[in-house]
């Protein structure tokens, strides 16, 4: 089982990244996915989730408007599309998920599997 996530980097306020959390080992397409950031000293925060289908999705208060999640289960890979970055969405991300839900939650624990995180920086 495996969540790669990839496609963080340095990037000025205003910029915008899309990062990209690829599965394998397990069945993707019955697991919701979120992405969850960690910034230093700071409590995990869960920023967006999708559902198994694509149908529901979720944003905090803080990236709605900004960031935008999707997937395609044809290729097994959850993106997080981030514009207008802020200094304060600096964090390492990570791509969690989870096959109990039908819908999905904003959670920062308890998922079932989690990728390594990338690293996302917004320099002002």
């Amino acid at each position: 089982v495996q969540l790669q996530a990839s496609g963080g980097g340095s990037v000025q306020t205003g910029g915008s990244l899309r990062l990209s959390c690829a599965a394998s080992g397990f069945s993707f397409d019955y697991h919701y996915i979120t992405w969850i950031r960690q910034a230093p000293g700071k409590e995990r925060e869960g920023v967006s989730c999708i559902s198994r289908n694509g149908r529901v999705t979720y944003y905090s208060d803080s990236v709605k408007g900004r960031f935008t999640i999707s997937r395609d289960n044809a290729k097994n890979t959850a993106y997080l599309l981030m514009n207008s970055l802020k200094p304060e969405d600096t964090a390492v991300y990570y791509c969690a998920s989870e096959g109990r839900l039908s819908g999905c939650a904003l959670k920062n624990d308890g998922m079932d599997y989690w990728g390594k995180g990338t690293q996302v920086t917004v320099s002002s």
